[in-house]
């Protein structure tokens, strides 16, 4: 199991800048040298992106254009910040700051907290459940573990998407969100959750971008200090950002546009949490200057895997699919995907521990193999099968099935009914060993339907259903068995899943699959009400779905195999259907061709390739260099370039219109609840007043005004052009 990117074993650090360009592909060398102004990598899976990124901040860091300590690169995971600080020092660069979001805020607060504020940076929360737990009592209101969590994962949300308490119902209905309670009760937990806060002076983890957000916005001075520190910033996962980690991006880098980012949007598959790829997509908009490189080169999977890849992404609509990538593998030929079908759930388990246990014996490490699905409570099956199969497993984000708090809440449950025997009331009416285990534990939360929805209380259920399908299975094989003996199966099989592995088949949700990937990969229970879920309803919800799907394949370096079950157990009724995703990929079905379309107009990449900034509209041509409008000079620098003068070329401005321009601008801040440079940058105004613009072309071929911002503010800025009076502040649309 390995970090989704190319190996970071280099024997030595490279001896010269040039030498850090060698063994760089055309597109990845030009992300390494793509050094000024802002840049987009638009990178596929597989594709080299950490490699291409890395390679830029050594090589500029090597050449002598970017300072170390002035270079800035903020991830995710401490895991990836970790990776890309190895990558640097093999590079021969240190002192370059890879961080997360959080911890580079944290690091800001704790040192501007006693300039801005006074004293000392309140304590940090470990664990704001508890806290979340006494607000909702104040509230009157009973949460159980389930619902604690689910609730605190609401308030998580509403911070990073900067939705304050009064306005989460509404938030809530917007963005179609499964609230465990009631929204208005939410509402009113998270005050009191914030009022606690206060009341005893301490903050949580999302507190840490909101207060460097809230610090950088009131002390100018500060934020100044700040961008003086880091003159170069890099983003990875560009895609995963949510608002609040934008608003702090935009805070860090200011006026300025020495900013690389990369991403790829068809693999945002964490929107719940707030993460949205508009940011990434719309990034060429917000910069039009800006280069953007495409990388579509796959060195990690075969011809097959990439095929599959780029035909499930080709059915999918949506805005991410109409930016999607065509990957072109850079691998040998390999073995194609295998679709196999199961009659029942069992079977696919077994079936997948026969392939993976024939994988090992013809000499695949089972660390390099990977079963992968929807939700962690599908696990125990498969757990269960590699251990009857004597293949060492481990699970990778989440617990071991018997290790999970609900599973033995249920076992010590069952096991006291077991005991009590026929004196346990519970059990009056239970007519068989499965009605007995349902009426158990449908005391812990289980019931025929299942909840609405994800999170805690879903996979609570999930967990407690398999007990319960546990149960009907073993009765069905020892319709004698008592209540003690199904205890004593549950025992054997949790022993026989304790022992110790240190090589062993990864089990991982797919979810928690995304950065790694294996030699084989096992993408099972793909049926539909699983992938997609049930509970993904909108045509939004659904393409998250795909894109998940799109994750799993991509993970496989080389042998892949795709299944399902038609029913869940061995004689039920085989009334599953596989998922509607692999229609038309998989031999023998119907549905779209796998190739040629995108879901929408887009602008599908089939080829890597760079563009170059050219104003509001996009072009695969790079523009005539940029002269200056006095000298006739060529103009590289990013400021230069909008006001079209050199710097020291004498300036034509119209000091009243920038005045006013100026007053505008800050009354239209306000009213989109934005700061000023959101409007337009002082560059911008500056480039305005200067030329005067008397109609919309000559307005739009001003760097940074934009279409969408031509017809936002366009003709307010031309009648003050003209000296016309504004009766009152304009109303932009926010």
């Amino acid at each position: 199991m390995t970090a989704a990117t190319d190996s970071t074993l280099f024997p030595q650090a490279p001896d010269s800048p040039d030498a850090v360009l060698e063994g760089l592909d055309p597109e990845q060398r030009e992300v390494a040298t793509a050094l000024h102004g802002p840049v987009c990598v638009l990178a596929g899976a597989g594709t080299g992106k950490t490699r291409a990124i890395t390679h830029r901040i050594a090589y500029g860091v090597r050449a002598g254009i970017l300072p170390p300590a002035g270079v800035l690169a903020v991830t995710f995971t401490n895991r990836a910040a970790g990776e890309m600080r190895g990558r640097l020092r093999q590079l021969g660069v240190t002192g370059v700051q890879a961080r997360t979001f959080h911890s580079a805020a944290l690091r800001q607060l704790q040192f501007f907290w006693p300039r801005a504020v006074g004293g000392e940076l309140p304590h940090l929360v470990e664990r704001k459940a508890q806290l979340v737990a006494e607000a909702a009592t104040r509230c009157r209101l009973r949460l159980d573990r389930n619902e604690l969590r689910d609730v605190t994962s609401e308030i998580e949300w509403s911070k990073v998407t900067q939705t304050v308490p009064e306005d989460y119902p509404a938030a809530a209905a917007k963005y179609a969100r499964q609230s465990p309670r009631d929204p208005a009760e939410i509402s009113r937990i998270y005050a009191l959750y914030e009022q606690l806060k206060r009341e005893r002076s301490v903050i949580d983890f999302e507190d840490v971008l909101l207060l460097t957000v809230g610090v950088l916005q009131d002390r100018p001075d500060i934020a100044e200090t700040v961008r003086g520190q880091y003159q170069h910033f890099v983003v990875d996962e560009y895609q995963d950002v949510s608002p609040l980690q934008q608003r702090l991006l935009e805070l860090w880098v200011g006026e300025r546009e020495s900013l690389c980012v990369v991403g790829d949007a068809s693999q945002t598959i964490y929107s719940f949490t707030g993460a949205t790829p508009d940011h990434l997509l719309d990034f060429r908009s917000r910069h039009p200057t800006a280069t953007v490189v495409k990388l579509v080169r796959d060195y990690r999977s075969t011809p097959q895997v990439v095929h599959l890849a780029n035909g499930l992404l080709a059915q999918a609509s949506g805005r991410a699919a109409e930016h999607r990538l065509e990957l072109i593998s850079q691998r040998p030929a390999g073995p194609e995907p295998v679709y196999a079908e199961f009659g029942d759930e069992p079977a696919e388990a077994e079936g997948t521990a026969r392939r993976v246990r024939d994988l090992i014996g013809a000499g695949v490490p089972a660390s390099e193999i990977a079963v992968l699905f929807r939700i962690n409570a599908q696990s125990e099956i498969y757990e269960q099968a590699l251990a009857d199969a004597g293949v060492p497993y481990q699970l990778r984000g989440a617990e071991r099935f018997f290790e999970r708090p609900e599973v033995r809440e249920a076992g010590v449950a069952l096991r006291g009914a077991a005991r009590a025997g026929g004196n346990d009331a519970m059990l009056d009416d239970a007519v068989d060993l499965p009605s007995q285990v349902r009426a158990v534990l449908g005391t812990k939360g289980w019931n025929p339907e299942a909840p609405a929805g994800s999170g805690a209380a879903r996979d609570r259920w999930e967990s407690l259903a398999a007990l319960v399908r546990l149960a009907v299975d073993f009765s069905a094989a020892h319709p004698e068995a008592t209540l003690s003996d199904l205890v004593g199966e549950l025992d054997e099989r949790a022993k026989a899943q304790h022992a110790p592995t240190v090589e062993g088949v990864t089990l991982a949700s797919l979810h928690a699959a995304k950065g790694l990937e294996w030699d084989a990969v096992f993408l099972v229970g793909l049926t539909d009400g699983m992938l997609p879920i049930t509970y993904a309803k909108t045509d939004e919800q659904i393409e998250e779905e795909r894109r998940l799907l799109y994750v799993g394949i991509t993970r496989a370096r080389r042998s892949l195999t795709l299944s399902w079950a038609l029913a869940r157990s061995p004689g039920g009724r085989a009334n599953r259907q596989p998922s509607r995703f692999l229609k038309g990929l998989r031999p023998g079905s119907s549905g779209p061709a796998p190739y040629g379309r995108a879901g929408g107009s887009g602008s599908v990449t089939v080829g890597g390739g760079v563009e170059r900034g050219s104003g509001p509209g996009r072009t695969r041509v790079p523009r005539a260099p940029a002269r200056c409008r006095v000298c006739g000079r060529s103009l590289t620098a990013p400021g230069e370039v909008k006001l079209m003068r050199c710097e020291d070329c004498p300036s034509e401005l119209d000091e009243v219109l920038y005045e006013r321009l100026h007053q505008w601008r800050s009354e239209q801040a306000k009213l989109i609840g934005q700061p000023d440079y959101c409007v337009f940058t002082d560059k911008t105004l500056l480039a305005i007043a200067e030329a005067v613009p008397d109609n919309e072309a000559a307005l739009s071929r001003i760097s940074g005004v934009r279409s969408r911002k031509l017809q936002q503010f366009g003709a307010d800025v031309l009648a003050l052009c003209a000296g016309e009076k504004l009766d009152e502040p304009p109303q932009g649309d926010a």
